[in-house]
């Protein structure tokens, strides 16, 4: 059981690397196409790049359809939201802020699952409180409004919250490659149909983007979330909300090295608040024993 929780540890961490530096990769996305279009690309490159391990393993076919149909419309639905709010968002925020706000769903998860009957630690709180503080610095602009952007990935944290809770419940029901696949198919279609109303598909600028397609969907979708599928399956979510946290950090790394994006002082300050209250937050993650394994 310790080996499998340190190997789920090392894979959420990769996932939180690859998904940090994917902030750019949607960032520089953006400059040629539209938010919806680019999704529908990104996760239709996810669904193909899952379609030869779902061959080669050839799931249980005892294992009802029902569950597996159900599971990924509904994740498949929060992921959609999630991600089209991102997407959408980053056209008005940089990488560093859209990272750091995304990562807010971690305190929103211990949170969201008092509607479960979870108790919340005096951590969670407190953390929380750290947290709307760190935001406060980074994004109110001058009239003490929320900036756009910083208020669209807002409210996609919501939703990335509600995706963290029910992939935790779900990889221990259904077979976690399957249940990844069906969600990215589910999200390839409801971004195409919201690009087919609302935007136009141009050949040649997705080919001008292809790079950060190919990254976004290969390594973001297609790699790290079926690694995050199957490391929830030993860690419970709140623990790793902890290590995906770190996509923050990654996000404003990558926005800083590669887009030439400054936080200046007092964004560095709210980010700063805002990571440490995540991490406090999650205090009590830390004492829990990992899930037994699904059988």
């Amino acid at each position: 059981m310790k080996s499998n929780t340190w190997q789920a540890d090392g894979l959420l961490l990769v996932t939180a690397i690859i998904w940090g530096l994917a902030f750019v990769a949607q960032r520089a996305g953006m400059e040629h196409i539209g938010p919806f279009v680019f999704n529908t690309a990104r996760f239709a490159l996810g669904c193909l790049s899952l379609l030869p391990l779902v061959w080669l393993r050839r799931p249980d076919r005892h294992q009802p359809l029902l569950p597996l149909l159900g599971g990924s419309l509904a994740a498949g639905i929060l992921l959609f939201g999630g991600s089209s709010l991102q997407q959408i968002g980053l056209i008005y925020t940089t990488a560093g802020n859209a990272g750091f706000i995304t990562g807010l769903y971690i305190v929103l998860v211990p949170i969201i699952a008092l509607f479960w009957r979870q108790k919340t630690a005096p951590y969670t709180w407190f953390g929380a409180t750290l947290a709307v503080i760190g935001l406060f610095i980074l994004s109110m602009t001058d009239d003490l409004t929320l900036a756009f952007g910083d208020l669209l990935e807002l409210i996609g944290a919501l939703f990335w919250a509600g995706h963290v809770l029910l992939i935790g419940w779900l990889c221990r029901r259904i077979d976690a490659i399957r249940l990844a696949l069906g969600q990215f198919l589910v999200c390839t279609l409801l971004s195409l149909g919201s690009a087919l109303i609302w935007e136009r598909f141009e050949i040649q600028a997705i080919t001008t983007v292809w790079i950060p397609i190919a990254y976004a969907g290969v390594l973001s979708v297609g790699v790290a979330y079926t690694l995050q599928v199957v490391a929830q399956r030993h860690a419970p979510a709140a623990h790793a909300a902890i290590i995906l946290s770190l996509e923050s950090v990654f996000a404003a790394l990558g926005g800083w090295l590669l887009l030439d994006e400054s936080l200046g002082p007092r964004g560095l300050l709210g980010c700063a608040i805002m990571l440490v209250g995540m991490l406090i937050s999650q205090l009590p993650a830390m004492h829990r024993k990992p899930p037994p394994e699904a059988v």
